[in-house]
C-alpha cells in the first residue's frame, strides 16, 4: 500500500497494488481517492496459461512474455538512476516507448477476426485493466507487481493451515496485529525480538498502557540513531 503518510481509507489519497480481484475494484469505486495499480506478474501468467494445451499459441505467448520481461527490465534500469535527472529522462522515454509498443500490438491483434478465443480473452483483459497497469509509469514508487505482498502473506497462510485459524475474535485480532507489526519491522530491517521486548517493557513501565511517545516505536518516526539501535543483531549463542 502506498499512501501520502495518512490512512488510505478516509481523507488520505493512495495507490493499492493488487491483483484483479473484484473486491479491490469495489473498494476503489467506493473510495475515489484509492487508485488501483494492477499486477504485471498476473498478466504475464495469463499469457503463459493461454498456451497450455494449445501448441498453436506457444509462439504468440512467448513473444508476449518477452515483451513484458522487457518492460520489467526497462523499469529496473530507470529506477537505478532516480537521482540522475539526465539519465532518468532517457530511461523514462525508453520505458514509455515500450509501453506504446505493447499498446499498439495489443490493439492491432484485437482487430484480427480469426484471433484465438483464449488469446482474445487475455488481450481484452489487458485492455480493460490498462489504466491500473501503467500507473507505475508516472509514479516510480508504484511497483509493477504485488509479489512482495503475496510472498509476505505466505507465512500467515501456511500457519493458518497448521493451526486452523484462531479460536476466538480476540485471538484473531491479536494474530492480525502481530503479523502486521512483525512484518513491518522486517521491512525496516529492525530486530523483531529486540523491538517487541523493549515495547512490552515500556508498556509495563507505563502502568501497562502503551507508551506516551510512540515515535520511539514506529519505524518511520524514528531518527537514524534509534533505527540503528534496533537493528542490532542478536548476540551469538554462547
Amino acid at each position: 500500500m502506498i499512501s501520502n503518510g495518512r490512512s488510505i481509507i478516509g481523507e488520505g489519497e493512495g495507490t493499492l497494488v493488487c491483483d484483479r480481484y473484484s473486491a479491490y475494484k469495489k473498494l476503489a469505486k467506493d473510495h475515489p481517492l484509492i487508485f488501483l495499480a494492477f499486477c504485471w506478474a498476473h498478466v504475464r501468467r495469463d499469457f503463459i496459461d493461454a498456451c497450455r494445451g494449445d501448441s498453436d499459441l506457444y509462439k504468440w505467448s512467448t513473444v508476449w512474455v518477452n515483451r513484458i520481461g522487457r518492460l520489467y527490465y526497462l523499469n529496473e534500469q530507470r529506477l537505478l538512476v532516480r537521482n540522475d535527472p539526465q539519465q532518468w529522462l532517457t530511461r523514462q522515454l525508453r520505458l514509455e516507448k515500450q509501453v506504446e509498443l505493447i499498446t499498439s500490438q495489443r490493439d492491432q491483434e484485437l482487430t484480427r477476426p480469426r484471433l484465438a478465443p483464449k488469446a482474445r480473452k487475455v488481450l481484452e483483459s489487458l485492455a480493460n485493466h490498462w489504466e491500473g497497469l501503467v500507473r507505475f509509469i508516472q509514479n516510480p514508487d508504484v511497483p509493477m507487481d504485488n509479489n512482495i505482498a503475496e510472498q509476505t502473506l505466505r507465512g500467515p497462510v501456511v500457519g493458518r493451515k497448521n493451526y486452523y485459524g484462531s479460536g476466538s475474535e480476540w485471538s484473531t485480532e491479536l494474530a492480525a496485529w502481530l503479523f502486521t507489526v512483525l512484518t513491518t519491522l522486517k521491512l525496516w530491517k529492525i530486530n523483531q525480538k529486540l523491538w517487541l521486548t523493549g515495547y512490552l517493557e515500556a508498556c509495563i513501565a507505563n502502568d501497562r498502557q502503551p507508551p506516551e511517545d510512540l515515535s520511539q516505536w514506529i519505524p518511520w518516526l524514528m531518527d537514524e540513531s534509534r533505527l540503528n539501535e534496533l537493528r542490532i543483531h542478536d548476540p551469538p549463542a554462547s
